[in-house]
């Protein structure tokens, strides 16, 4: 099944490796296993080194004949907690400090002894409010505009992501015309978004988002995107970077396609922030309350549970010193795992082939 055939039957699946992820071994491992376990697009960092590796699994998978998932880079109109990274200066540390950092941290960007490993650290900020000693900064990384059409066009994605806020109309129609410039014909520009409130810091003056200003807000990334000639992929974004948590984030998730559903502008409807395992059955429940098929839902995007799925093996791999995919037990166990997240979504009942 093609990519825009898994959108129209609701069984599009998306591996987010991270907006700002730059561990180049692992982006390879993950995007080699989940290629050949079925997704049908790899969301990455707009960053050479990433893409390159990214291309390395996928050939991976595609010498063992899976379809080639969409290549899809993901940038920011602002501000974005997806685009950002944890810092601190490990010779601050008091001596004898416990470090809950590193036990709350789901990437091990974080040491025993040293500070953060930046190529790892992908932005969750699990790690800001639990250090006893509010050590730990997060520092934004943004692609600068001037950059951004000579970047898409040395790296050719199928796909682009817009991350957006609220409040940010004239800053989306920016960045939209950064991509624009480059002239790549895309298959889709998805748009990601939610109903995390804004704060001072992001958004100066902007109360609590509801589910009506959303919409409100989508209809004018649709305006924009029509009149620029792309076809829109909307990803709600419930419960950003938390997939790997547990079931209030699916619920969460889930619960923001229920609420803004009937208000969405035209295109398909993805769900992202706090996907996981459970996420299925919700949208199969929410698909009895509403008569659509998976609730509405196009598909879904998985990230920190996806990377979670695979750690053990990637860790394994890392202690043999060797690719996860030349090592044909690791592939097993590794395949196993991804396609017990992917399978359920690209059968037509949810159960596995």
């Amino acid at each position: 099944m093609l990519p825009e055939q898994a959108l129209a039957a609701g069984r599009w699946v998306k591996l987010i490796c991270g907006a700002s992820n730059q561990d180049l071994a692992a982006i390879e491992d993950l995007c080699g296993i989940y290629t050949l376990a079925g997704v049908d697009c790899i969301d990455l960092a707009a960053d050479g080194a990433v893409v390159a590796a990214a291309r390395r699994g996928m050939a991976w998978a595609l010498e063992r004949g899976a379809p080639p998932p969409w290549l899809m880079l993901s940038l920011s109109d602002g501000a974005d907690p997806h685009f950002r990274k944890a810092w601190f200066d490990p010779e601050r540390c008091p001596p004898g400090c416990p470090r809950p950092c590193q036990r709350v941290c789901p990437a091990l960007a974080i040491g025993t002894s040293a500070g953060v490993f930046e190529e790892r650290c992908y932005g969750c900020g699990r790690c800001l409010p639990v250090c006893p000693w509010g050590l730990i900064e997060e520092r934004d990384h943004q692609l600068a505009p001037p950059a951004v059409a000579p970047l898409l066009r040395a790296l050719q994605p199928q796909a682009v992501e817009i991350h957006t806020r609220p409040g940010r109309a004239t800053a989306f129609a920016e960045r939209l015309a950064q991509v624009k410039a480059s002239g790549l014909a895309l298959e889709r520009l998805a748009v990601s978004c939610g109903l995390e409130p804004a704060t001072a810091e992001h958004d100066p003056g902007l109360g609590p988002i509801r589910p009506e200003r959303l919409a409100e807000e989508l209809w004018q990334r649709f305006a924009l995107l029509r009149r620029n000639g792309f076809k829109p992929l909307w990803q709600l974004d419930g419960r950003p970077m938390s997939g790997d948590v547990g079931a209030g984030t699916a619920r969460a998730a889930v619960l923001l396609l229920e609420r803004i559903l009937a208000m969405a502008p035209p295109g398909p409807i993805q769900l992202a922030g706090g996907t996981n395992g459970l996420t299925l059955a919700l949208c199969q429940g929410l698909a009895k309350r509403s008569g659509r098929p998976r609730g509405g839902a196009a598909g879904v995007a998985f990230g920190g549970v996806a990377r979670r799925r695979l750690q053990p093996h990637l860790l394994k791999a890392q202690r043999r010193q060797t690719r996860l995919l030349d090592d044909r037990e690791l592939v097993e166990v590794a395949l196993k795992d991804a396609r017990a997240l992917v399978t359920p979504w690209r059968t037509e009942d949810g159960g596995h082939l």
